[in-house]
């Protein structure tokens, strides 16, 4: 199982959401950004590395928001999402194909990767 962080970043009352590029084994699904935890990484410092080495920004992580596991064909993930807050820079993707900043209601009409669609409900809810 790997374990992966996922940032669930708001400003102005909207949430970040990136596109996966077409050479991804999740090819053109959306999904809230982050990555794996390395070893020796608490879920935050994660998110904080991630947030700047796949969008040239800045973060301050809030509080954890919830968790997801999901049994891909090629490996499971347990996904744990963190309320984060933009502190510095402007999205800038460097492995993503595009990124959105979308309001909750939205997230309805974007196609994500399946380890997130739980995370899309509880906000939606």
């Amino acid at each position: 199982m790997v374990k992966v962080a996922a940032a669930i970043l708001v400003k102005d009352g909207r949430v970040l959401i990136a596109k996966r590029g077409a050479d991804d084994k999740l090819a053109h699904k959306w999904e809230f950004p982050g990555g794996k935890i390395e070893p020796g990484e608490t879920p935050e410092e994660c998110l904080i590395r991630e947030m700047r080495e796949e969008f040239q920004v800045e973060i301050g992580v809030d509080g954890f928001f919830g968790e997801s596991i999901y049994h891909y064909e090629h490996l499971t993930v347990h996904l744990l999402a963190y309320l984060a807050r933009l502190e510095k820079g402007e999205p800038e993707p460097t492995g993503h194909a595009e990124f959105r900043w979308v309001t909750v209601d939205e997230l309805a009409g974007y196609d994500f990767a399946p380890a997130d669609v739980p995370l899309v409900e509880k906000l939606r809810n």
